[in-house]
């Protein structure tokens, strides 16, 4: 069966390849456009295949309401209204056009995940090489339908979302004019437990979809990123801070330079040991094929002697016959002199007799 893949910025996204690793920059701008530029740079050095930008104003998103309807209710962000939450978070518009010039120079892939047809304009504009789908945006069959008329790889997020949701938001993709999609298993808590993962899902999604499928990675820590490797995620999604002390809305839940680097390198090694099944011995270990056991004489015999169970054992190294021939020599008898020592082979034997 042929294995789905997509291509962005002519990086080939699928199982037959390492994992695309996407840095997720969200609000960790902090306001900031020099921090954005930093925030470039520090995860193309950490191994990031793409920085993903969030392209919205916080009208694009909710209306600016003072009602507890539009208030945040638990979680990292409990009580904080969403307009302003939104208000604080938003990166420029203005912004986008230097952000793409400057990864471009540096020689990263940067996209971007629109919340309004006005988001992909922008976007287009900007020649942008794919779109993601955030998990809230899933039920809006209009904004993907819209997306995907560009023709670009579209990445849809899935979290909180039913089977009959993602089943909607794939034709929706297909309606637009999408043929190279990906759909990230992900769990819309901020932060989410591992435990909440069951990155099993992964293998169900393969099966069910039949698309390139990914992880957006919400936990503290990059085990469950690392897992789901195994599981057949293609694409890793995880966010990306400078630093936890900046006070970012996103930070508690991203990971450093540091730590994003290593997620980087042991994605790839989890793939790389995945590899295929293969029961030969590997180049690593011809060298140790001498210590597996075999016979060795332990007395001095003479020719003519027997062979008896206290003349031989299994020993290491792997020189002497193997020990599932020790039956059958015994009772054999010798054609040369052996010492204490020696390994057992079929030259010194009289296969003749026993």
């Amino acid at each position: 069966m042929k294995l789905p893949v997509i291509e962005i910025s002519g990086r080939k996204i699928g199982a037959g390849f390492p994992p695309y690793v996407v840095a997720e920059m969200s609000a960790n701008h902090n306001g900031s456009l020099e921090r954005a530029f930093a925030t470039i740079r520090a995860a193309k050095a950490a191994g990031a295949d793409a920085v993903k930008l969030q392209t919205y104003t916080a009208d694009m998103l909710t209306l600016d309401i003072r009602t507890e309807d539009f208030a945040v209710q638990g979680g990292l962000w409990d009580g904080q209204n969403l307009y302003d939450l939104y208000s604080a978070a938003q990166m420029p518009l203005e912004w986008h056009p230097p952000l793409f010039e400057y990864a471009a120079n540096l020689g990263i892939t940067l996209f971007s995940t629109p919340f309004a047809e006005s988001a992909v304009d922008l976007l287009e504009d900007l020649n942008a090489p794919a779109y993601k789908i955030a998990s809230c945006e899933i039920v809006d069959v209009g904004l993907i339908r819209y997306a995907a008329s560009t023709g670009k790889p579209l990445i849809i997020s899935t979290g909180m979302a039913s089977v009959d949701d993602i089943h909607e938001a794939i034709a929706a993709a297909y309606d637009g004019g999408c043929r190279q999609l990906a759909i990230l298993h992900c769990v819309s808590g901020y932060p989410a437990p591992a435990t909440d993962y069951n990155l099993r899902t992964l293998l169900d999604m393969q099966q069910r979809f039949g698309h390139v499928v990914g992880l957006s990675d919400h936990t503290l820590e990059s085990a469950t990123a690392v897992a789901s490797v195994v599981f057949g995620a293609a694409l890793i999604e995880k966010h990306f801070t400078l630093d936890h002390l900046d006070g970012g809305v996103d930070e508690a839940f991203s990971l450093d330079p540091s730590a994003f680097a290593s997620l980087c390198r042991d994605v790839k090694t989890a793939w790389q040991a995945l590899g295929q099944v293969d029961y030969a011995v590997k180049s690593s270990e011809q060298g140790n094929l001498k210590f597996r056991r075999s016979l060795y004489f332990v007395k001095d015999l003479q020719p003519g002697d027997l062979i008896t169970p206290d003349a031989v054992r299994s020993v290491r190294p792997a020189f002497g016959l193997a020990p599932k021939y020790l039956a059958s020599i015994l009772g054999c008898r010798l054609v040369q002199p052996v010492t204490y020592g020696c390994p057992v082979t079929w030259e010194v034997l009289d296969k003749t007799a026993g």
